[in-house]
């Protein structure tokens, strides 16, 4: 009988699943079941709406955003909205991380019509024939959070398309008229990259710079790690103080604040407070990625050892809950049993109570959850606390500490792990661990994501680990790989890396380059790429950095004017706000101040691969060639020969170049 039974509800679950069931995405299995009829994005969904004369109800998401899932729970598993959409609307589902182009377009009207930025879970409705008039991002069933509520913005929809034509042609004319305009490059060969670039950055950023907590802006606060990193670069070309200042005070800020996962390692995508407190719990791979870098180049400049504690403790974070064959995850969730940050948090009591029964007196105990910010009151929901360092002297049994809290958190269910493998993740992760110094496990994983995701010369942009990759790379694809590719080449001058970084970075210029503009896909869905750093580096930014070094790297004096042609391009913007566009910028000083290049034979290189990598001047690059002696170029001219290494270190340092 409880066989019967059994069967009997696998049967009603799979009548209920939509269609949705046969996908990949992570995403979208998690809206399998939901009594929506989701469609995923594509030609069948977007026919089938031209031709039932239905409005299009898209919403954009990815599986660790936790008010995707308050939005899933509370309107796409009610069934009177569900009844709705089902009736009047084509619902399609789309994984951003799937589908990175369609929803930085859509993001963009969002913004465009919202005047303020966007995020997820983004609501966008079209006509039948894809003309988007309505834009929103979490939505509840019935009106709250000053939100109006789906039961009253679906009629009112409806009703506008159906019944109120001209307004509807009006306003998707309008709205297509501003796409277009947006889109269009504004081409003035007379405006150069502006010789001060970097003290408008510096003062720029001083002016969004938090004094008080460190870091950029106020809550909710993102890490960003690429302003830091080219403030760095500043204080590295200019001496600049108040550089260097800034993205250290803010770089230790982080990694003892809550933002920081202080007792697994880790950080957090942001924190909801100004003082790096209280996280949104989610882990990206590409925000570790991202701060393992920068933390690296500060360590580099200033030997910080917390830099150093907090860049390793980072990695083997990732390596514990991301790692899979060698490549790795792409996020884990915040929630855990449907409670955000309940994985995470810890109590008062039962953690004291926990540390006095592994032997540590009642004051030990004590003094261990003040270092942590454990109180009795709580930090986060129900008095419960997010630990976070305070100035408090460390305990000197840390280690043991850690560990019992730890076993504390064993006792609950980690939150959901998104398990697909991404190139342009990954890519920016070897990056991450090559500029940290682990080249052994950096090569590793390089060498197993072009076996994966590199098949029959076609990138491929994500895989789940078992399957063959499906969806085409797109232009973060390539050009964080392409980087990685380049970086490896530094760190053991294989040739194999250089010649692939080569090839790729010829097939992406023909494939996303067009009139130009970088596209973002190589595909019908024209979504132009833009040099924001959100929520990571610009793919742009890093594609003609990418052909600035292979340039170099190649002696290739065409790509060099083609790499500064493409930011000449868009000097306006990089002149009036750098600060907006971090990585772009630091690309044009790299264009600015000249990338210097040391060419020698391979063991030389390598026997002085430390002391050139102490190098303050920060736009350097090495290439194996056979010769017995050290030489330094720029791409204009060779400046310094000799047979000893300093003499060139030298030369560098003091910029006869």
């Amino acid at each position: 009988m409880l066989k019967k039974i059994i069967f009997l509800g696998l049967i009603l679950m799979n009548t209920q699943a939509n269609e949705l069931k046969n996908e990949e995405s992570p995403y979208l299995l998690q809206h399998a079941n939901n009594p929506v009829n989701w469609l995923p994005w594509g030609e069948k969904a977007l026919k089938k709406a031209k031709k039932e004369n239905k409005i299009i109800f898209l919403s954009i998401g990815y599986s660790t955003c936790h008010w995707c899932h308050v939005m899933e729970h509370e309107s796409f598993e009610n069934e009177e909205v569900a009844q709705v959409l089902n009736k009047d609307f084509i619902s399609i589902k789309v994984d951003r991380e799937e589908y990175p182009n369609i929803d930085k377009y859509y993001q963009g009207i969002y913004q465009m019509m919202n005047q303020k930025s966007g995020g997820w879970p983004l609501t966008v409705i079209m006509t039948p024939d894809a003309q988007v008039y309505f834009t929103a991002t979490y939505l509840p069933p019935k009106a709250k959070y000053q939100n109006k509520g789906l039961d009253e913005i679906l009629p009112d929809l409806y009703d506008l398309y159906h019944n109120r034509k001209e307004l509807i042609t009006t306003m998707t004319y309008n709205i297509e008229k501003a796409i277009k305009k947006k889109s269009l490059l504004e081409e003035n060969t007379s405006i150069t990259l502006d010789e001060n670039l970097s003290s408008i950055f510096v003062s720029q950023i001083t002016e969004s710079f938090d004094s008080k907590f460190k870091g950029i802006g106020e809550q909710p606060k993102f890490p960003h790690a690429t302003t830091f990193d080219t403030l760095l670069d500043i204080a590295r070309l200019t001496l600049n103080f108040d550089a260097k200042t800034m993205a250290d005070d803010a770089l230790t800020a982080m990694a003892k604040g809550g933002i920081n996962d202080q007792i697994e390692g880790g950080f957090y995508r942001y924190s909801t407070d100004e003082a790096w407190m209280i996280p949104h719990f989610e882990k990206m791979l590409y925000t570790n990625a991202e701060l393992l870098e920068t933390y690296a180049n500060a360590y580099k400049m200033s030997g910080n050892k917390f830099f150093k504690k907090t860049m390793d403790e980072t990695i083997e974070n990732i390596y514990a809950r991301f790692e899979k064959e060698d490549l790795f995850y792409s996020a884990s969730d915040a929630d855990s049993d449907g409670v955000e940050g309940k994985y995470f948090v810890f109590e008062y009591e039962k953690t004291l109570k926990a540390l006095e029964k592994e032997g540590f007196s009642k004051h030990d105990a004590e003094v261990a959850l003040v270092y942590f910010n454990i109180t009795e009151d709580g930090n986060f929901e129900e008095e419960t606390n997010n630990p976070y360092l305070t100035s408090h002297e460390e305990p000197e049994n840390i280690a043991k500490i850690k560990e019992l809290l730890l076993n504390i958190r064993k006792e609950r269910n980690y939150p959901f792990v998104d398990y697909k493998v991404q190139t342009s993740w990954n890519a920016l992760f070897i990056n991450g661990l090559l500029k940290a110094g682990e080249n052994e496990k950096a090569l590793k994983s390089l060498d197993t994501l072009i076996e994966k995701l590199y098949l029959k010369d076609e990138l491929y942009h994500q895989v789940i680990m078992g399957k063959t990759p499906k969806v085409k790379g797109y232009l973060e694809d390539y050009a964080f790989l392409i980087s990685s590719l380049i970086e490896a080449y530094q760190a053991n001058f294989d040739a194999k890396y250089l010649d692939l970084a080569i090839k790729l970075n010829a097939q992406s210029i023909k494939k996303f380059y067009k009139e130009k503009q970088w596209m973002m896909s190589d595909d019908n869905f024209k979504a132009i790429a833009d040099f924001n750093d959100t929520p990571y580096r610009s793919a742009i930014a890093v594609s003609i950095e990418n052909i600035l070094k292979l340039a170099h790297l190649t002696d290739d004096y065409d790509a060099y004017d083609l790499a500064s042609n493409m930011l000449t391009l868009h000097a306006k913007q990089i002149n009036q706000v750098p600060s907006a566009i971090p990585y772009a910028t630091k690309i044009s000083l790299m264009l600015q101040n000249g990338v210097v290049i040391i060419k020698a034979n391979k063991e030389n290189l390598l026997a002085h691969q430390k002391e050139i990598d102490e190098l303050y001047y920060p736009y350097v690059l090495t290439k194996a060639v056979k010769v017995d002696d050290f030489s330094v170029c720029t791409m204009q001219k060779c400046f310094s020969t000799n047979t000893k290494i300093d003499k060139i270190l030298g030369d560098i340092e003091s910029k006869r170049f």
